[in-house]
C-alpha cells in the first residue's frame, strides 16, 4: 500500500469523500456531522492522504493541526470494497507519525456514538487512544465521542 500526500483533485478521490460524507448523512444528524467537505479539506492547516494498492484507492486521512503540538486526525474513510484488510490502520500509523516528526504531542479526534462507528472506535482504542473531554471547540454532543492519545 502506497500513501501518499493528495491534492484531492483525483476522481476516485472525490467519490471516496463523497461516500464518507453521504454515510455521515445517514448515520449523524446534521447538528452531529463534524465531516469535513472538499474546501474544508484544502485549508492550508489540513494534510490530506490518499492510500493506493497500484491503481486502486483504498482509504483516505487528513491532518488538521490546531496548534503546534496537537493535531487532530479528519477523514478516515476505507473504500467499501477494501474494509477489513488494514487499510485503516496503516493509514493511522502514517499519520501517528507524521504528527510525531511535526512535534505534536497530541492527537485528538471525533468520532460518533452511534453502533455504526464502533469499528472506528475499537481501532482507535487499539492504538492507545483513550476517551476525553470536548476539545478544539466541540461541545459535548450524545451523537459524538471524542478520543485522544499522547504521543
Amino acid at each position: 500500500m502506497e500513501i501518499k500526500q493528495d491534492s484531492l483533485t483525483g476522481k476516485e478521490v472525490y467519490e471516496l469523500i463523497m461516500d464518507h460524507l453521504q454515510n455521515m448523512e445517514i448515520h449523524s444528524p446534521p447538528e452531529s456531522r463534524h465531516a469535513l467537505n472538499f474546501d474544508g479539506l484544502k485549508q492550508p492547516d489540513i494534510t490530506f492522504w490518499s492510500a493506493w494498492e497500484g491503481n486502486e484507492l483504498v482509504g483516505c486521512g487528513a491532518l488538521k493541526e490546531l496548534d503546534p503540538v496537537h493535531g487532530e486526525i479528519k477523514s478516515m474513510k476505507t473504500s467499501p470494497a477494501h474494509l477489513r484488510k488494514g487499510v485503516s490502520k496503516n493509514i493511522l500509523l502514517h499519520i501517528i507519525e507524521v504528527a510525531k516528526e511535526r512535534g505534536y504531542r497530541r492527537l485528538s479526534l471525533e468520532t460518533g456514538s452511534m453502533a455504526a462507528f464502533i469499528p472506528a472506535r475499537k481501532l482507535y482504542e487499539g492504538y492507545g487512544f483513550t476517551y476525553c473531554e470536548p476539545f478544539a471547540g466541540y461541545r459535548e454532543d450524545p451523537n459524538s465521542l471524542f478520543m485522544t492519545k499522547e504521543i
